[in-house]
């Protein structure tokens, strides 16, 4: 069953007419099939006027939706040989940032990602892709891997952010996450992060300082989630769609500040609708990616990395 959200109701509306017409057994001199090609016209018509024109709160619900495809639907479309990998070495197993060996495109790849999973029973397995410091230092330590084998990195970023529970903060989740970032800065081998869905504050940032950076045209990405901001700015987390206005956080946005390097096109009404086309797009913009950065010098990817970055900072300050 396809979900709708609230600004959908227009095209939810018309697309159950179309399915009540294809059910009907009886149709009394109305031609179906007339009918239901004039109606679905029509709904594709709402469908691209409400996409085109999407408010930074409604795009926050698009990145937030149940239905679009998670890290492991990217994974499973576009590796092969895939190898999963599990623990920090030190702790334990944090499912919610899954990872391993494989191949993209015919090269050897590692891939790192969160996965908020798919239904109640993979949520709560997968943490709601919330992860805790052994999440973060399984994650640093397939990066160390994969600079060692000298195998691009692949990471895709989907999460509320980091777990605020208190055992994450006894085991040291600033740390873990400061850590992966400086790992992040330090691996030999190309690194390419992409955000497929919401780009939660330092969770996402752990995975995400790459060479480049890249988001679905729907994504988000922000060091707060809105109803956090608006909670401590306007003790009110209703104003949430306020937040998210001034917070700058959608793809569009972050491009023109130079935060981004790219943003990839989703199909007409996000890619919850059509998750193929989204994977493949998402698939045809790492082709394109790598095939740059693999002629660099390792010495040479890591200065360019690092001047990136530090590019952001005086910008801000300029």
């Amino acid at each position: 069953m396809r979900q709708f959200l609230d600004f959908e109701k227009p095209v939810a509306e018309l697309e159950n007419k179309i399915d009540e017409l294809r059910q009907m057994t009886d149709p009394e001199g109305v031609n179906i099939q007339e009918e239901t090609a004039r109606l679905s016209e029509k709904a594709e018509k709402h469908l691209r006027a409400i996409y085109a024109k999407l408010t930074p709160w409604q795009k926050v619900q698009v990145a937030r939706h149940a239905q679009r495809p998670h890290t492991q639907d990217y994974v499973n479309a576009l590796i092969t040989d895939f190898t999963p990998l599990a623990g920090d070495r030190l702790f334990a197993d944090d499912k919610a940032v899954i990872g391993g060996m494989g191949r993209f495109d015919g090269v050897p790849v590692m891939v790192i990602g969160t996965e908020r999973g798919s239904d109640l029973e993979t949520r709560l397995q997968h943490n709601f892709g919330m992860a805790r410091p052994e999440g973060y230092r399984k994650a640093q330590r397939l990066m160390k891997m994969a600079g060692h084998f000298k195998m691009p990195i692949l990471t895709f970023i989907d999460t509320a952010g980091a777990w605020p529970g208190i055992d994450a903060e006894q085991r040291g989740q600033a740390e873990a996450i400061a850590r992966s970032i400086a790992t992040c800065f330090e691996v030999p081998v190309p690194l390419v992060a992409t955000v497929i869905g919401e780009g939660g504050s330092g969770g996402a940032v752990a995975l995400g300082a790459g060479d480049r950076v890249m988001m679905l045209e729907n994504a988000i990405y922000s060091v707060i989630s809105p109803e956090a901001c608006a909670s401590i700015l306007w003790r009110d987390p209703k104003q949430a769609s306020t937040a998210a206005e001034t917070l700058r956080l959608t793809a569009q946005d972050l491009q023109k500040l130079g935060l981004i390097d790219r943003i990839i096109p989703e199909p007409v009404g996000g890619a919850q609708r059509e998750p193929a086309v989204a994977i493949e797009s998402v698939g045809k913009a790492l082709k394109e990616e790598l095939k740059a950065l693999l002629p660099i010098a390792p010495a040479r990817l890591k200065e360019l990395r690092r001047e990136k970055f530090l590019a952001m900072g005086r910008e801000a300050l300029s």
